[in-house]
């Protein structure tokens, strides 16, 4: 117990000194771009997240990374494209339409048509399942007549 212990308490010792690790630059100019490009990016760990919200090590990691290219000169564009270079489209959360991101764009609009079409389906079979109630009243007399006719017999 006193091992689990140890180890929850170096293991938060851990968060916590990395989570001190980012170190914000002091010129506005360089914070504004970082927050900007961190916001288009997607941190691999959490996925739901940005790099900007999330407080994953490599999210740090990554924000460091694209303060110290902002402090290299190097320009938005030329940042993105080192991402994508090393972690691939995923890593963008508007990723560019090519033929390996066709899925990604157009599967949520496949899947609503797809379940239109069985929403449609499905209705049409429980209307032509349903009896008929447009009955002639001649034909509804005789149908009255035979039920009648039927518990008079016995049946």
């Amino acid at each position: 117990m006193k091992r689990l212990l140890a180890a929850l308490a170096c293991a938060t010792a851990l968060n916590a000194f990395a989570q001190a690790d980012e170190i914000a630059h002091p010129d506005p100019a360089v914070e504004k771009r970082l927050k900007d490009l961190s916001e288009e990016l997607r941190c691999l760990v959490c996925q739901n997240e940005t790099i900007a919200a999330s407080q994953a090590p490599l999210a740090l990691d990554l924000r460091n990374q694209i303060r110290s290219m902002i402090r290299e000169g190097k320009s938005d564009d030329e940042i993105r494209a080192y991402l994508v270079d090393r972690y691939g489209d995923f890593v963008l959360y508007n990723p560019p339409l090519k033929a390996n991101t066709l899925l990604l764009w157009l599967g949520p609009f496949a899947l609503l048509i797809v379940g239109g079409v069985v929403v449609v389906r499905i209705a049409r079979t429980r209307r032509a399942a349903q009896p008929a109630t447009d009955v002639p009243p001649e034909r509804q007399r005789e149908i009255n007549a035979l039920l009648e006719q039927g518990e008079r017999d016995g049946r």
